[in-house]
């Protein structure tokens, strides 16, 4: 009688996509077998490694989240909350880049979405992942910038532990320098960007988005400099504090939980901003690029390095990326960005990509939380861990398809 319940939609999922690079079980221990694989059953076609990726539909809320907010942000909910599992997340990218789906006439979607309320059958919608965000009021507004960026970062400096470096970085290493440990590529970045901005002894560095404070204690360690860093996450300020105090450039740094937009009356020679314009977004880059130019010093230095998407064609982020992951994250073009900087009053006159280093650095930190999962889970608990394992995992895919890069772009002010 349950099997029954889930055949209407077995049958209409086999009608419409008759080639399917992927098993998909479901709650009721019936299953639809990959259409690559000889395999005799999924637990074969998992094992032998034929068939791509298996979909495990644990419970019929899976397929209601499907059905409430169809496409990205139903599927990310269903995983979210543990009601769908996959077998590898690995072969899923693979399966996003590789597989084109065929497409479906009106008709079809709604004899689909018919026999999965069918096989639903609950009376009551399941509520969305707690580990969702949705921000209200007006994008891009200090408060609303706030609390969305401490809904990625606030989660616990224990959990960022878990998969940064010791420095904790949380943004592009450079391995083409030839660093060949994770360690080695971030210092090899915070060198660099030292480097460029010719920080010298005395200097006054503004670090905005400093994060647990890698950038600014390593200028501050090596260069001498005077570094003040904003950040909007409370515990990060905290925690860069302290391993300020614990690299004993106590003196030389100083670290605040301030918005860019709020500082007044300061000026800097130098300004790094790393891995912070990705959440300024289209409504405040003009706003963002101005600041800058009214914090810094006259023939001063500015290093932007952020995430840019590459295609004009491509949307922006994704429902899921929006809800779980960043918030009003909104990666622009490169050219927007410079646009920006030059209206502003500045000089772009070197710029540098990155990607495959970002995609390598992501290599790294997925497999650093992997090696450290059931720590992570009792840190942070298991949404936001399924969450993360396939955030890193899909930016990595981004770098390495070409739907982003990361960008330095070196400019004076004049």
């Amino acid at each position: 009688m349950a099997l029954a319940r889930t055949a209407p939609l077995r049958e209409e999922i086999e009608r419409l996509f008759p080639e399917r690079p992927f098993d998909v079980e479901f709650w009721d221990g019936s299953a639809l077998p990959s259409t690559e694989s000889d395999a005799p059953d999924s637990a074969s076609m998992q094992k032998s490694g034929r068939g791509g990726p298996a979909f495990i539909v644990k419970s019929p809320k899976a397929v209601a989240h499907a059905l409430l907010a169809p496409g990205q942000l139903g599927l990310g909910r269903a995983y979210a909350s543990g009601d769908l599992v996959v077998s590898d997340l690995d072969q899923v990218m693979r399966l996003l880049d590789d597989w084109e789906p065929p497409p479906l006439e009106t008709t079809d979607k709604l004899k689909l979405a018919g026999a999965a309320a069918r096989a639903v059958g609950l009376t009551v919608p399941p509520r969305p992942p707690a580990a969702e965000l949705k921000p209200r009021g007006r994008r891009h507004t200090p408060a609303r910038d706030r609390r969305a960026v401490r809904h990625h970062y606030d989660v616990s400096n224990d959990f960022f532990a878990l998969f940064l470096d010791q420095s904790m970085t949380y943004s592009c290493a450079i391995f083409s320098r030839g660093a060949s440990t994770l360690e080695e590529a971030q210092v090899a970045k915070n060198e660099l960007v030292c480097t460029k901005l010719a920080l010298k002894e005395g200097d006054r560095v503004l670090d905005i988005g400093s994060g647990w404070g890698a950038f600014a204690i390593h200028a501050a360690k090596e260069h001498g400099t005077h570094v003040t860093g904003i950040t909007l996450s409370e515990p990060q300020a905290a925690g860069a504090t302290e391993r300020a105090r614990a690299a004993g450039v106590e003196d030389l740094v100083e670290f605040r939980v301030q918005d860019y937009r709020e500082l007044r009356g300061e000026r800097f020679d130098a300004l790094a901003s790393i891995g912070m314009v990705e959440h300024v977004g289209e409504e405040q880059i003009d706003v963002y690029a101005r600041q800058l130019a009214s914090l810094i010093e006259p023939g001063g230095r500015l290093l932007n390095h952020g995430i840019a998407r590459l295609r004009h064609s491509d949307p922006a982020a994704g429902a899921f990326s929006e809800r779980y992951v960043f918030p009003d994250a909104d990666p622009l073009h490169l050219s927007r960005i410079s646009l920006a900087l030059e209206r502003a009053g500045f000089q772009p006159n070197h710029v540098e990509d990155f990607r495959e280093d970002y995609a390598e650095t992501l290599r790294h930190w997925a497999r650093r939380l992997d090696d450290n999962l059931d720590e992570a889970t009792r840190i942070a608990g298991p949404e936001r861990v399924r969450v993360w394992r396939l955030y890193l995992r899909a930016a990595r895919n981004g770098f390495e398809t070409g739907f982003t890069s990361v960008y330095q772009v070196l400019a004076d002010r004049a």
